[in-house]
C-alpha cells in the first residue's frame, strides 16, 4: 500500500500489526534485557576473549597472527550468519530459529573450551559465530513485528544502551577471568550466558511472527526477497548509511589503542578510560534520541544531524592527525573522538528503523542485510587504519571522514529526504503472502523517505 507524496506518516507508539497477541507486544523489562543480551552476544563473544590473545598463543603454541585469526573467524561467521538465519526466521519463524542458534551456539562456545589446537579452536569460534548471529537478526526482526515507527525508534535506542554495556565490561570481565583460570573460562562463562539467554527466550520470548505472516517458499525465495529488498533505493540507502557509519566505528575501535597509547603516550589506564567515556557518551545520546528527540524530530532529520557532527568530528581528526596547525595533544583529539562516537547514536537505531519500516513482509531478510552489510563493510574498513605504518593517526582519520562522507552521499541521494519518494514493496515484486495481513496502521512498507515522515 502506498501513501500519497507529501502525506504526512501520523505518528505511531504501538505494534505494528495488530495479529500479533496484545501478550507479545507489551515488552516487559525482563523481555527488553532478553532482546538486548540477545544483541550483546557479538561484543560479549569477542571483547571478553581479547585480554586472554597472549595467554592462548602460549598455552597452543602458535603464532600471533593464527591466534588472530580466530577473532576474524567469529567474526565472519556473525556477518555470514545472519544472511542465513533472517530468511529462515520469516519462513519457519523467530523462535525456532533462534532456539536452535543458540543450542548450537552454547555447543560450538563449549567446544571452544575443550579445543586442543588452534585448528580447531578456529572451526568453532566460526561455528560460533554463525550460530551467534541468529540472536542479532532475529532480535531485529522481533522489534520489527512488535513496533513501527517512532515506537521502534525508541526501542532501539533502548537497546544500544544494553548492547553498548557490553563492550565496556566485556574486556573486564575476560581480564578478570585471568586472575583465577586460563582463557578456557572464558568460553565456559560464555557458555553459561548462553545456557542462561536460552532459558530465558524459552520463559519469556513469545513467537512475534504469525504464521499469516510467514514466507512459504525455499531458498530461492529467499534470494528473490533479498534482490527486492536491494533494489528498493531507500532501503539499500538506509543499509549503506548504517553501514559506513558502523565503518567509523570500526576504524576506531581498530586504531585508537594504537593511535592513543603508542603516537600519543597515554598509558594503557587513560586509554581505557577514554574508550570508557566514548562508550558512555553513545549510551546517552542513544538515551537522548529515544527519549527525547524521537516523537519532536523526525528520524531523518536525527540521522541528519548525527551524520553531519561525525563528518565535523572526522574532518577536525583529519586536521589534528596531519600536523596541518601543528602538533596538538591528546585533550583535542579525545574532544574530537567523543563527539564522532557519541553522534553515532544519532545515526544507527534511526537507520535501522527506517530501513526495516521499508519491510514489514520480510523483517528477517532485512535484518540480516542490515547486519551483514554493517560487519562486512566495517571488517574491510579496519585494516585500512594501518596502511601508512605505526607513525601517524592520518589513515584512522582518513578512513573515517570517507565512511561517513559515503554514509552521507547514499542519505542524500538514495533516501533523497524532502523528497516524498514512494517505496518499492518486495512484496509486491514477488507475491509474497502479505494479502492475508491486516495492514499496519502506519503503513510502514509504503512510507516515502522523507523529512518529516516520522514526526509527531
Amino acid at each position: 500500500m502506498e501513501r500519497a507524496p507529501g502525506t504526512p506518516q501520523p505518528a505511531q507508539d504501538t505494534p505494528a500489526d495488530p495479529a500479533i497477541p496484545v501478550s507479545a507486544r507489551r515488552t516487559s523489562l525482563l523481555t527488553t534485557l532478553v532482546l538486548g543480551g540477545l544483541t550483546a552476544v557479538p561484543p560479549l563473544s569477542m571483547d571478553m576473549y581479547l585480554p586472554a590473545l597472549p595467554k592462548v598463543t602460549d598455552a597452543l603454541g602458535s603464532p600471533a597472527a593464527t591466534v588472530q585469526l580466530t577473532l576474524t573467524a567469529c567474526l565472519t561467521g556473525m556477518a555470514l550468519g545472519q544472511l542465513v538465519v533472517g530468511p529462515l526466521s520469516d519462513r519457519f519463524g523467530r523462535r525456532r530459529p533462534l532456539l536452535i542458534g543458540l543450542a548450537i551456539y552454547i555447543l560450538a562456545t563449549a567446544a571452544c573450551a575443550l579445543a586442543p589446537g588452534t585448528a580447531l579452536l578456529i572451526v568453532f569460534r566460526l561455528i560460533q559465530g554463525l550460530a551467534g548471529a541468529a540472536g542479532i537478526v532475529i532480535a531485529r526482526a522481533v522489534v520489527r513485528d512488535l513496533y513501527d515507527g517512532l515506537a521502534m525508534a525508541r526501542f532501539f535506542s533502548t537497546l544500544m544502551l544494553i548492547s553498548g554495556v557490553a563492550p565496556i565490561v566485556a574486556p573486564l570481565i575476560g581480564g578478570q577471568i585471568l586472575r583465577f583460570t586460563d582463557w578456557r573460562g572464558i568460553f565456559l562463562l560464555l557458555t553459561v550466558v548462553g545456557i542462561l539467554l536460552t532459558l530465558l527466550v524459552v520463559r519469556r520470548l513469545p513467537e512475534t511472527l504469525p504464521p499469516a505472516r510467514r514466507h512459504t517458499g525455499g531458498t530461492r525465495d529467499a534470494l528473490a526477497t533479498m534482490r527486492g529488498l536491494l533494489a528498493d533505493r531507500v532501503f539499500t540507502g538506509h543499509v549503506l548509511v548504517g553501514g559506513f557509519t558502523f565503518a567509523a566505528l570500526f576504524a576506531y575501535v581498530s586504531a585508537s589503542p594504537f593511535v592513543v597509547q603508542e603516537i600519543y603516550g597515554a598509558s594503557p589506564q587513560v586509554f581505557s578510560l577514554l574508550f570508557g567515556i566514548n562508550s558512555v557518551g553513545l549510551i546517552i545520546v542513544g538515551q537522548v534520541n529515544g527519549r527525547l528527540l524521537v516523537g519532536r524530530v523526525s528520524l531523518e532529520r536525527a540521522t541528519a544531524v548525527g551524520l553531519s557532527l561525525i563528518t565535523a568530528a572526522a574532518v577536525a581528526l583529519l586536521v589534528m592527525t596531519s600536523g596541518v596547525f601543528g602538533r596538538v595533544g591528546l585533550v583535542p583529539l579525545a574532544i574530537a573522538l567523543f563527539v564522532l562516537m557519541s553522534s553515532m547514536s544519532l545515526v544507527m537505531p534511526n537507520a535501522q528503523t527506517l530501513g526495516l519500516q521499508r519491510a514489514p513482509h520480510a523483517a528477517g531478510s532485512a535484518s540480516a542485510l542490515i547486519g551483514t552489510s554493517s560487519f562486512l563493510i566495517g571488517a574491510v574498513a579496519s585494516p585500512l587504519v594501518g596502511i601508512a605504518g605505526e607513525d601517524t593517526a592520518v589513515p584512522m582519520a582518513l578512513v573515517q571522514l570517507a565512511s561517513v562522507l559515503v554514509a552521507g552521499a547514499a542519505f542524500v541521494f538514495l533516501c533523497r529526504p524532502g523528497t516524498g519518494t514512494k517505496a518499492t514493496l518486495t512484496a509486491a515484486r514477488h507475491d509474497v503472502t502479505t494479502t492475508a495481513l491486516p495492514a499496519p496502521a502506519t503503513e510502514a512498507a509504503g512510507t516515502p523517505c522523507r523529512e518529516g515522515a516520522d514526526e509527531a
